[in-house]
């Protein structure tokens, strides 16, 4: 763990530059807008350790699958989103000397992203040779007014001597990604276009033919007077750059204005790229650099409007909350049901950008509550325009009748990933998009989404369920053999509980569903009906195997088994490990974390944290007791869990300690890794560790209920959420819960159990127990 950043309520600051840290603050400094990202590289040249990346969303690339031993049902190729054109750089020299901060030493580093106006800032003393010294400082944002601009400002000082300088803003389109399977260039140039003061370079992904338009036009100002190049635009293939060379005297200021426009097919006929993209860009120099900057931070400030979660007497907490949902926005912001949330965001390669569970199980509550209805139902939306490829999924892997296997990796709907302990065995993944679909139903109180698409996703899934149990005559029971669940330091085991009770649960909640629409919306029901050729005899097998599933369980602990033979491991709690031998999976062989019983994030938990109604605290308390010390929470997705259970079951400290982590996972870099990208889709957690742990916000029978509580040393702690399309505002501090409601009509809500009254437009307050 390391503490690289000044605490601050609204900014990430780095105060000095260490080449060694470099692609962690990369990963830290990244901006984003939904549609693309950017990471934090420097505009001039580095020649040191860096991962240059700039992503778009939807755009990807199949790069074949590399695996040692081909297995029938492996997908083809592993889904990884591309690293586009570079827009940002900027080559500078001064007295032909290269401004490299790997080779020129510089003083006065900092940088700081502003998250409460989505900008990222620079600004250092570069020491040339002969004791020149120039100050420099940057400016960068991706727009949330306009999510196909960005703009750059680099001004230049010298402080002590005149010098030349000589700057070159340019525009790159032969990268390549740095997790290429086969060191393959994914880009093919198509076009370039120098005309009317802007340069543009049209390109397209192999195979899949994605077309991408990224144009930039540049703009010089000397001491705030605009001034013309000499030179014209040169190119190269896949590269275009503009020169320009002045004479700065001491006390001098030369700015540099970089305008881009990215535009794709996902959003254009390819025809109108070029023509859209120049469009877009004398947009981008009309309005002028200050007034692109205003409207995109108006747009920032009114999401912080809706989004903010504050809390009062802990800097560290607060700017981690914050650093989390603005990463959140950055990455997604609900516009296009096409789209989804890549555990690494626009942040990274690793991963490929790809879709998880983790949407469904950790992001998707987050947009459910804390936005409009239509941004969570577009992540819904994005799965079932899937399920026929989740169909075709299930069907290679002999699955038939209409069952649906979701992928545990994709882009398209077609699973992507080549681990056969994933592809083949973590169909737990399942379950969480039958949640998904159940969350949304009864946060929002409609049943649209579950009658007109949910429930035959809903069907499909237990078709799945229906067919990959089998019936143990030894246990007389029905069984599921041979998974990984959410602990993926198992692999390969019988009867994992959180997969055999998830599997269950969706067989319930299906005939549930099916039984709501007959009884409401019959028409619907015979329609879907026919599509799909549902069988009466269908429901009759799946209450069967409801009523006689095997569900692990040792008796005499009180606790529920991860799977068959858990307890046959050497049980050992994690402060009898060597903390240098953590993590586990970057110190010991697979073989050794296999046989332990260490586990890399909530199993068990995670289905009573899902599940808790069903179980009494009792159970709660003595599984989360025996679990939690033996999880290393090398998965950035388990500390939240254990933070909300930790929550619920009366253990403040650990609920703390828990959130801390997980709020600060990447700018303390607790798992060693945040150079390769942020944790986008554990953030979520982060969020739902603050509501549904210390605020204890549940939803029972589609009603709203709370329950806080407050780390003894906050002040207070705000947060606004939307139910039912009423909006409240939660106030919590020592005292009292204050109750802000914005509603037009009045809601019941629960607080400690008790019921309230809260009218249209007015405000109760309820002592805190």
């Amino acid at each position: 763990m390391s503490h690289h950043y000044i605490p601050d309520e609204w900014k990430i600051i780095e105060d000095n530059f260490d080449p060694a840290d470099n692609r962690a603050s990369e990963s830290i400094f990244s901006l984003g807008n939904g549609k693309m990202g950017q990471r934090g590289n420097f505009e001039e040249d580095f020649s040191g350790d860096t991962l240059q990346g700039h992503y778009l969303a939807g755009i990807y690339y199949p790069d074949k699958t590399k695996v040692g031993w081909w297995k029938n049902g492996y997908p083809e190729y592993f889904a990884k989103i591309l690293n586009a054109p570079n827009w940002i750089g900027i080559h500078v020299q001064a007295e032909g000397i290269p401004l490299d901060l790997a080779k020129i030493p510089v003083t006065n580093f900092r940088r700081i992203l502003d998250m409460k106006k989505g900008i990222l800032e620079r600004s250092f003393i570069a020491h040339f040779p002969g004791d020149k010294k120039i100050k420099i400082t940057t400016t960068r944002f991706l727009s949330m007014a306009d999510d196909e601009t960005g703009a750059v400002k680099y001004t230049l000082h010298p402080l002590n001597k005149p010098v030349t300088l000589k700057l070159t803003p340019y525009l790159d389109a032969d990268v390549q990604n740095e997790e290429s399977n086969y060191g393959e260039k994914f880009w093919e140039e198509e076009k370039q276009s120098i005309t009317d003061g802007t340069g543009i370079i049209l390109v397209k992904t192999k195979k899949l033919n994605f077309r991408v338009s990224t144009g930039i036009t540049c703009l010089f100002e000397v001491n705030g007077k605009r001034t013309v190049p000499a030179t014209e635009w040169k190119v190269q293939p896949k590269y275009i750059e503009k020169e320009y060379t002045v004479r700065a005297g001491k006390g001098d200021t030369v700015t540099v204005y970089k305008y881009a426009a990215i535009l794709s097919s996902l959003y254009y006929d390819p025809k109108e790229l070029i023509r859209s993209t120049r469009r877009k860009l004398k947009e981008a120099e009309n309005a002028g650099y200050d007034h692109m900057l205003t409207s995109h931070c108006r747009a920032w400030d009114a999401l912080w409007q809706e989004k903010d979660f504050m809390i009062g007497g802990d800097l560290p907490a607060q700017q981690g909350i914050r650093f989390n949902i603005f990463q959140l926005h950055q990455t997604y912001t609900g516009k296009d049901e096409r789209l989804n949330i890549g555990p690494k965001g626009f942040t990274g390669e690793k991963y490929g950008g790809s879709t998880y569970w983790d949407t469904e199980a950790f992001a998707f509550p987050f947009y459910l509550y804390s936005g409009r209805r239509e941004i969570a139902r577009n992540l819904l939306l994005y799965r079932y325009r899937h399920l026929p490829k989740a169909i075709e999924n299930a069907k290679k892997l002999g699955f038939t009748g209409g069952a649906a296997l979701y992928p545990m990796v994709t882009m398209n709907g077609e699973e992507c990933h080549n681990e056969w302990e994933i592809t083949f065995e973590e169909i737990h993944r399942n379950g969480a998009i039958a949640y998904a679909i159940y969350k949304y139903t009864g946060y929002t109180g409609r049943y649209d989404y579950l009658f007109d698409y949910g429930l035959e996703v809903l069907i499909a899934l237990s078709r799945f369920w229906s067919q990959r149990v089998n019936f143990s005559v030894p246990k007389q029971k029905y069984v599921i053999l041979g998974v990984t669940g959410p602990n993926e330091y198992e692999n390969n085991v019988n009867n994992n509980w959180y997969t055999n009770y998830i599997a269950r649960w969706t067989l319930l909640y299906t005939m549930e569903s099916i039984e709501e629409i007959k009884q409401t919306a019959p028409e619907k029901w015979k329609t879907l009906k026919q599509k799909i050729h549902f069988s009466e005899e269908e429901p009759v097998r799946w209450k069967k195997i409801t009523e006689n599933i095997y569900f692990p369980e040792d008796r005499e602990k009180g606790i529920f088994l991860q799977q068959e033979g858990y307890l046959d491991k050497e049980q050992l709690t994690i402060d009898q490990i060597d903390p240098s031998n953590l993590p586990l999976n970057q110190h010991w062989s697979w073989d050794r974390i296999l046989r332990s019983c260490f586990i890399k994030q909530a199993d068990v938990l995670q289905g009573l944290y899902f599940f808790e109604d069903h179980f009494d605290p009792d159970t709660l308390e003595r599984n989360f007791t025996f679990y939690e010390p033996r999880t290393v929470h090398e998965s950035s997705l388990s500390p939240c869990v254990h933070s909300i259970l930790a929550s619920r079951t009366g253990n403040p400290e650990k609920a703390y300690t828990l959130y801390l982590r997980t709020s600060r996972l990447d700018l303390d870099d607790y798992n060693k890794e945040v150079a390769e990208g942020l944790h986008i889709t554990s953030m979520a957690g982060t969020w739902l560790a603050l509501v549904e742990g210390f605020a204890g916000l549940k939803i029972r029978n589609r009603n709203l209920y709370l329950a806080p509580s407050i780390p003894s040393h906050w002040d207070f702690y705000k947060f606004q959420i939307r139910f039912h399309n009423h909006t409240f505002i939660f106030l919590i501090n020592h005292k009292e819960i204050t109750v802000d409601h914005y509603g037009d009509s009045g809601l019941t809500i629960y607080i400690y159990q008790q019921e309230y009254m809260v009218p249209p437009k007015e405000k109760i307050r309820v002592p805190v127990k």
